[in-house]
């Protein structure tokens, strides 16, 4: 197995505090054990709990016994697929957000994953900092509300501050009036900042498939909110073009 660190992709400032705060133990299904070794260390330097299965029915056991706060599942598993295990998944209680980590790099095979219910697609060969930014960026944003920002219930990134009790946003001091459109929308790019979120997680995270897959709708905002947020000071808001969007200071 190639051991890729193609380090960079999606560099986030690392918060201890806030890493501390979150869910930690994950489950690695990977039939591969060249790859669990590698994620297993990865992970464990990281701050997580890890454990480590091979095939989608232990898994499913594992998850049912164990109750890991996130999973790392390959697809091409050798008794049933990932796809399939995410599936039997969403239909228990208490079920795990899931982010498959597999060769199968096809656009269908994307949308399977996570039309089957996966939070998110990662493909092989892999970055390790990356697969550790994208777990810590599901965690933040599939924990409850009230866990996700600080002790004073405001999420802040640079000189950008949401303070979601008083449903108000401020920049350098300077408030900013917001629909609760583009409040939610602002907020689940700040709980990701860094990060690169597709138009496809926007729309299922902000609208809730309200609107199907009219991307255009996610363009639109994207312009409100730029002109809003970005009208003084360095820009936050970048397009990553052909992926999606990401809130990050100028490099």
């Amino acid at each position: 197995m190639r051991r890729s660190l193609r380090l960079g992709l999606c560099r986030a400032p690392y918060n201890p505090d806030m890493d501390e705060s979150l869910p930690s133990t994950v489950l690695v299904v990977d039939d591969e054990p060249s790859i669990r070794d590698l994620l297993s260390e990865a992970l464990s330097l990281s701050g997580f709990s890890v454990r480590t299965t091979s095939c989608g029915r232990t898994a499913l056991k594992e998850i049912e016994r164990a109750r890991p706060d996130i999973v790392v599942l390959d697809v091409m598993l050798p008794d049933i697929d990932g796809f399939s295990v995410v599936r039997r998944l969403r239909d228990a209680p208490g079920n795990p957000p899931v982010l498959f980590l597999t060769a199968k790099d096809a656009v269908g095979d994307r949308i399977a994953g996570l039309t089957a219910g996966g939070d998110d697609y990662v493909t092989k060969p892999f970055s390790l900092e990356e697969v550790v930014l994208r777990l810590r960026a599901i965690l933040r944003r599939t924990r409850p509300p009230e866990e996700q920002a600080g002790d004073d219930g405001v999420v802040r990134y640079a000189d950008l501050e949401l303070d979601e009790q008083a449903h108000a946003v401020r920049r350098a001091g300077r408030p900013i009036h917001l629909s609760p459109t583009e409040f939610a929308l602002l907020r689940y790019l700040m709980i990701n900042a860094e990060c690169v979120v597709s138009k496809t997680q926007i729309l299922e995270r902000v609208w809730d498939h309200g609107f199907g897959s009219d991307s255009r709708i996610v363009e639109s905002y994207i312009s409100y909110l730029r002109r809003k947020i970005d009208t003084e000071g360095r820009p936050l808001i970048h397009t990553v073009r052909g992926v999606g969007y990401r809130l990050s200071l100028p490099s």
